[in-house]
């Protein structure tokens, strides 16, 4: 059985005093969690698409996309995530073997605000990336280059997996992506019922 819990907490992460004199006026606060947070994903990627130009061993070039992979979804999971959005999640099971699904974000109101640099490239490097494991599926699948099905597969699951929990970090519990979703559609639909009985 699984549950999730959500946390809202204004504690520091990985270090960081709460005391604001104490942060950077530049807009990038954390230079080198940004640049790894996009480095081991666009690393495996370019790797995938550039190996067999340069080398001929199918296992070399999986190892290394698969070890860069592993390398970013725990950098994306541990670190910059933490640090450039203040969000984090993980899976811990108690001492009756159940899992626990735990997200937690940092209080709007903290003395230690995200920067809207950093929170951008958090964003866009975690969502575009995955985006190109999908086409790489179906372009493995199209192509009959089964052999890297796995490899691709193993990178979509990989960078889904954390998309996922920032999401879910991002908007709370499971019950409010429900309501976030019925709020989308009863205002979709109410769009339409205006643009009907308005006419054009």
């Amino acid at each position: 059985m699984r549950t999730q819990d959500y946390q809202d907490t204004d504690a520091p992460l990985f270090g960081e005093d709460d005391d604001t004199s104490t942060l950077r006026k530049s807009k990038i606060r954390h230079p080198l969690a940004s640049f790894f947070h996009l480095f081991f994903r666009v690393c495996a990627i370019a790797v995938y698409l550039l190996c067999e130009i340069f080398s001929s061993r199918f296992i070399v070039c999986m190892v290394t996309i698969i070890l860069l992979l592993s390398c970013d979804f725990w950098t994306v999971k541990n670190v910059s995530g933490r640090l450039l959005v203040g969000l984090r999640w993980w899976n811990q099971v108690d001492k009756d073997g159940k899992n626990h699904w735990v997200f937690e974000s940092r209080k709007t109101d903290s003395l230690n605000p995200t920067s809207s640099a950093e929170a951008r490239i958090f964003w866009l490097g975690l969502i575009v990336c995955p985006i190109f494991w999908i086409i790489f599926v179906f372009s493995t699948i199209f192509s009959f280059k089964i052999k890297w099905l796995a490899v691709v597969i193993m990178g979509l699951v990989l960078q889904w997996a954390n998309v996922y929990g920032y999401v879910r970090c991002k908007v709370g519990g499971q019950s409010n992506l429900r309501n976030m979703a019925k709020n989308y559609l009863g205002v979709q639909i109410l769009k339409e019922t205006m643009r009907k009985t308005m006419g054009p």
